[in-house]
């Protein structure tokens, strides 16, 4: 249990993509996307929150915390700063709802090889080698650099991440980072999970 980071689910997306709400997707048997990442960051931050639009409130379960985006910002860095100004000396390790694919193993890699005084400790697959913003962890300082990002009239996490100093982690698939956008990209990560 690392005590100062806090986990964050994003789950506050428009899924105008996948066209049905990403947040409530069953991946894993009866529970939504967002139940499941919630109770598994809950087991490795001293507190976590499901970050989502007000309208999305009355859908979480009655023991799942939340914090409502501001709209202060459009994109990702919304859910996230949004989270920042309630907690401001707190890290934040994120995980958004349409990364099917993450485990405990996931989060125990990243907390194992986080650097705090680096930015952020990020995944990137191998393939691209980019950064992936919402699967990291979030130091308190990178997010008031990101904030002046957004100000400038910038949008992209991934961006912003690129003219940092931050620690980048691969996982040993890259399927593990698989981001589902798509409602086919939903069927194609069930079909993965339920093959032996």
């Amino acid at each position: 249990m690392q005590d100062e980071i806090y986990g964050l689910v994003l789950a506050g997306g428009k899924s105008s993509r996948m066209q049905t709400d990403k947040a409530a997707l069953q991946y894993h048997a009866n529970i939504s996307q967002q139940t499941f990442l919630y109770k598994l960051l809950k087991n490795y931050c001293s507190k976590t929150f499901i970050s989502c639009r007000q309208d999305q409130v009355n859908q979480l379960q009655p023991d799942e915390i939340f914090i409502t985006d501001e709209n202060k910002y459009e994109g990702p860095l919304n859910g996230i700063l949004s989270a920042h100004h309630s907690f401001q000396d707190k890290a934040w390790l994120v995980v958004a709802v349409d990364l099917p694919h993450i485990s405990d193993k996931t989060i125990e890699v990243l907390l194992s090889e986080r650097e705090p005084l680096k930015m952020a400790t990020v995944y990137a697959t191998q393939a691209s080698g980019m950064p992936e913003p919402l699967i990291a962890i979030w130091e308190p300082a990178a997010l008031v650099e990101a904030e002046k990002y957004i100000q400038e009239g910038n949008r992209c996490p991934r961006k912003f991440l690129y003219g940092q100093d931050i620690k980048t982690i691969f996982p040993e698939n890259d399927i593990e980072l698989f981001n589902a956008n798509y409602y086919t990209d939903y069927l194609e990560a069930k079909n993965r999970m339920a093959s032996p």
